[in-house]
């Protein structure tokens, strides 16, 4: 472990890392100082990082895996202490490190008895595996076992879908993330007569990557998302000649009101919450925020009424307006 004494610089800005360590070989932890900050600013880089550092540094793992002994997800298999999920699962667990694009094979092929744990997965040469002693699985009878994998490199996460098992393929809940955890804390003080702050960061890793080599893609990839803005042609932002502005429907709200009024059906209005048409969650809270809660206090609203709602933009009127489908269903 390395713990170094904190000093704030009056002079330029510089970050530096004050503590790192291996806890085991999939949890590494790292805790970085940025300084000195004006007021306001710590929050911005902080937030924007933490949000990076989960988001969008891409990792690898597999996805797949494939065997025909195996009937179903929640099979037994004759010679093996493990169920199939049972062996889905610690696959899940294997943490690997590449730099692949795309999708490679890879392979398992042991006869038992005997454990089989990640060392005995046969790699792309472009992959290795971070723990070599992850359990797979224990057979406990000379069968052979063979599985083929699939793996992948991307972002995020993805859940596996029920309509992907087929033909002995068995999709696995892909956690792409290489960061397990970013959280971030701010000093403030008092340098003369200005305030200014420090940034703390700490950073968990899976051990894919160091805590300072996520913060280097974390921040190269904040940066390529801000470079079209740097490069942006001042024209492509004047809105009369801007060709993929927002139109909303010639219809309002209230000619969709006054459709409904004309066929009688304003009671039952009253009856029609919002929560029960599927609006996207920030908008859903912006009508709340603004005392709407029935379907007939929405349309009561002109779309410049919904307009002047806090945090409410001419695309979510024609978000409504296309859920509420008013010129298909009450015209």
């Amino acid at each position: 472990m390395v713990r170094e004494k904190v000093r704030a610089s009056t002079r330029t800005l510089q970050w530096k890392c004050v503590e790192s360590r291996a806890d085991s070989k999939r949890l590494y932890y790292g805790r970085f100082i940025l300084s000195p900050l004006m007021k306001g600013q710590a929050d911005t880089i902080g937030i924007a990082m933490r949000r990076a550092l989960l988001g969008e540094i891409e990792g690898t793992c597999i996805t797949r895996a494939k065997s025909e002994k195996i009937p179903h997800e929640y099979s037994t298999i004759a010679g093996i202490q493990e169920s199939a999920h049972e062996i889905l699962m610690n696959l899940k667990k294997i943490v690997l490190r590449s730099n692949l694009y795309g999708t490679r094979d890879a392979s398992i092929w042991v006869k038992g008895p005997g454990y089989v744990t990640a060392q005995d997965i046969i790699l792309p040469p472009s992959v290795e595996i971070v723990d070599n002693t992850q359990h797979i699985a224990n057979l406990t009878e000379p069968i052979n076992l063979c599985i083929g994998l699939q793996i992948e490199r991307s972002r995020g996460y993805r859940i596996k879908t029920l309509n992907t098992f087929q033909d002995g393929s068995y999709p696995i809940d892909a956690v792409f993330m290489p960061v397990r955890n970013a959280n971030f804390s701010i000093h403030s003080y008092v340098n003369g007569n200005e305030k200014q702050e420090i940034l703390f960061l700490e950073i968990w890793t899976n051990g894919s990557l160091t805590p300072k080599e996520a913060l280097y893609e974390a921040s190269r990839n904040l940066i390529d998302l801000f470079i079209p803005f740097l490069h942006a042609d001042e024209k492509n932002f004047n809105l009369e000649n801007n060709q993929d502005k927002v139109t909303l429907p010639l219809f309002t709200f209230h000619d969709g009101l006054a459709k409904l009024r004309k066929n009688k059906k304003e009671i039952a209005l009253k009856s029609i919450f919002i929560d029960q048409l599927e609006l996207p969650p920030r908008i859903y809270n912006c009508l709340k925020r603004s005392n709407i809660h029935t379907l007939l206090e929405l349309l009561n609203n002109s779309q410049e009424d919904l307009m002047k709602i806090e945090h409410f933009h001419i695309e979510d009127v024609k978000c409504i307006l296309d859920i509420l489908e008013i010129e298909k269903h009450f015209a």
